[in-house]
């Protein structure tokens, strides 16, 4: 209920642009410009956390970006979701384009019709998402699928990690102990293990600074790709047959909320396409996890002829 009012708020009574402040637009055409409008680079933290996967991002986490990504996630300005979508959906693009041989043929396969590109959110903490009364990193993946889809290519958000354990308030913590406090915190659902093996994986979220959260995020990942992969060695393919409803239940239910992505202003009026069923037909029970993507990482994280 809260969502929906503050989008009928939005559309009736335009604040101010979540980037620089200007009166009755959620995001100008300058801050627009800077949010999406330079080209997305490869990103990597120093020291790189092990296990970190390639990750892009569309802009750097300073000034107008920042103010806007922290509009969205603290003050609950839900509307930015679609401008922040869009930029997380160049990084989505330019991470598949630059993945390697095998990424490439499961984007052949996307492509086909036969599997999504699955976007992956790093979960927020329960208490977190209590607090600011939405899912930030969930809601922004809802609208780059939407963005991803325009685009033509099939794509679905997977919200199917979460948090085993309570950890410790980010902020405030180096990139090692930020490092100690997430290991081991996430794992898959067990309703998702069976999805992820439908397409190639995408890991996203909306901001990345030492790359710690993504880092655990690909572990937890990887971790249901070994034990899919051993299950497969044993007794075959995976069967379909009791994952089925869960499927399609997961996905009415996200395709529903991807409609109430960011203002009304901000969505295409058309409902989204049905995408394949994550888990069907040839799939082998092996995770094709390709990439990561952010909205925005810090500074010091652009990759500037480094190797």
């Amino acid at each position: 209920m809260w969502g929906w009012w503050q989008d009928l708020t939005d559309l009736v009574l335009p604040g101010e642009c979540g980037g620089c402040g200007a009166l009755r637009t959620v995001l100008c055409a300058r801050c627009r410009a800077v949010l999406s409008g330079a080209a997305v680079r490869r990103v990597r933290p120093v020291p790189e956390p092990p296990g970190l996967p390639m990750v892009h991002a569309a802009a750097r986490y300073a000034d107008e970006v920042r103010a806007a990504l922290l509009a969205h996630k603290e003050r609950g300005a839900l509307a930015l979701a679609g401008p922040l979508g869009v930029a997380l959906a160049g990084a989505v693009r330019a991470g598949l384009r630059d993945a390697s041989a095998p990424a490439a043929a499961g984007m052949a396969r996307s492509r086909g019709g036969r599997a999504p590109v699955l976007l992956v959110p790093v979960p927020s903490g329960r208490r977190a998402v209590r607090a600011r009364g939405h899912d930030p990193t969930r809601r922004i993946a809802l609208a780059a699928a939407v963005e991803l889809r325009r685009r033509g290519l099939p794509a679905r958000v997977l919200g199917v990690l979460r948090q085993r354990r309570a950890v410790a308030d980010q902020s405030g913590l180096n990139s090692r102990q930020r490092l100690d406090n997430l290991a081991g915190a996430l794992e898959v659902a067990p309703v998702g293990v069976r999805l992820l093996s439908g397409g190639p994986v995408v890991l996203v979220d909306d901001v990345m600074t030492t790359g710690a959260s993504l880092a655990e995020a690909a572990r937890a990942v990887r971790a249901v790709s070994y034990r899919l992969a051993a299950s497969y060695r044993a007794t075959g393919p995976i069967p379909n047959a009791a994952g089925t409803s869960a499927v399609y239940g997961r996905e009415t239910w996200e395709s529903r909320e991807e409609q109430n992505v960011g203002s009304r202003r901000e969505r295409t009026g058309r409902r989204p396409a049905r995408q394949g069923i994550a888990g069907a037909d040839d799939t082998d029970g092996v995770v094709d996890m390709v990439c990561a993507a952010v909205v925005a990482a810090s500074p010091d994280s652009l990759e500037i002829n480094r190797n």
